[in-house]
């Protein structure tokens, strides 16, 4: 569906993306990951025809951005990082706008029904709540019939419930038979949806692989929490081979080791009779690898990306 090989954009001296290769399959939500600045918005926005690569290849269900942009944008939906519509204007009245744009557009009012928002109809753009506006920017993105769907970094700035309504959404499109490149931070999104992910850093793809193969690329001991039934002596768990540390925090005991370790541990409690109550293992999560593979903590990208978001809406609400 996408083929993008050797993408490069550059803005003066400053490398946005620096030799970008992937490809996205028909029917996958293809993640794009990375913290901010690393060329993620770039990459998507040269996919879609926004921006002119400065050299690279990218096809799009056959098609070349440029050349055939007026072809593509008929089967390509597209959902902006930083998109707006204007406060006054009224749901129905947007569907029905953006459904004048294509050739054989979906069902607007049957559209925002499936959405839930056919309740809104006669709402105007600056009352609906956050995720009320990112159920319409899905709506908008969709209203072409498209193949293939981007969508960038939709949830920044929703709170938890509504994030994983959009999460729900977002499956149900993918049911659709739209192919989506979903541009994120958040981890747990791309865990949940994702069934490939691109690790972007500095420009350039660092790994593509499913959020599975990228948490077994991290080397992470495991951690097994527990509250033991009766007191035991430490010895018992740290003469094991498999063990490599034994802490305790308050009643709550903390066994490090290999990937052996958790039946290592629970065999000599059983032996001695002891219960590991409230029985907790902790692998490498995608988290574990992000940090890994890119140097950055994901939290730091997440405040930062709020922060953005907040001064967004705040130069949207001077004006």
């Amino acid at each position: 569906m996408i083929e993008v090989r050797n993408l490069h954009k550059s803005y003066g001296d400053t490398v946005a993306v620096d030799d970008v290769s992937f490809t996205v399959q028909e029917g996958e939500i293809f993640g794009i990951l990375g913290p901010n600045g690393a060329g993620k918005t770039t990459t998507v926005e040269c996919v879609e025809g926004l921006r002119r690569p400065d050299r690279g290849e990218i096809s799009v269900l056959g098609l070349d951005p440029q050349r055939d942009r007026a072809e593509l944008t008929e089967a390509l939906g597209v959902q902006l990082q930083d998109g707006a519509l204007p406060d006054r204007l009224k749901v129905g009245e947007a569907l029905a706008l953006y459904s004048s744009f294509y050739r054989a557009p979906a069902d607007w009012r049957a559209l925002m029904d499936e959405l839930g928002l056919a309740s809104k109809s006669s709402t105007m753009y600056g009352k609906l709540s956050g995720g009320q506006k990112q159920r319409l920017s899905i709506a908008l993105a969709l209203i072409g019939n498209p193949r293939v769907a981007v969508l960038d970094e939709l949830t920044t700035g929703l709170d938890p419930q509504a994030r994983r309504d959009t999460w729900q959404l977002i499956e149900d499109v993918r049911s659709r038979g739209v192919t989506i490149v979903l541009v994120t931070h958040f981890m747990e999104e791309a865990e949940r949806l994702c069934d490939r992910i691109a690790v972007i850093d500095t420009g350039r793809v660092v790994v593509v692989d499913t959020p599975a193969g990228l948490t077994e690329r991290v080397q992470t001991e495991q951690r097994i929490r527990f509250r033991p039934s009766v007191p035991f002596d430490d010895a018992l768990l740290t003469g094991l081979p498999d063990v490599t540390g034994v802490v305790h925090r308050g009643d709550v005991v903390v066994v490090t080791g290999n990937d052996n370790a958790l039946n290592a541990v629970t065999s000599v409690l059983a032996r001695n009779n002891i219960v590991a109550q409230r029985l907790r293992v902790e692998q490498a999560s995608l988290e574990d690898a992000f940090v890994a593979l890119t140097g950055r903590h994901p939290e730091t990208e997440q405040h930062a990306n709020q922060s953005r978001a907040a001064q967004s809406q705040a130069r949207t609400g001077r004006k």
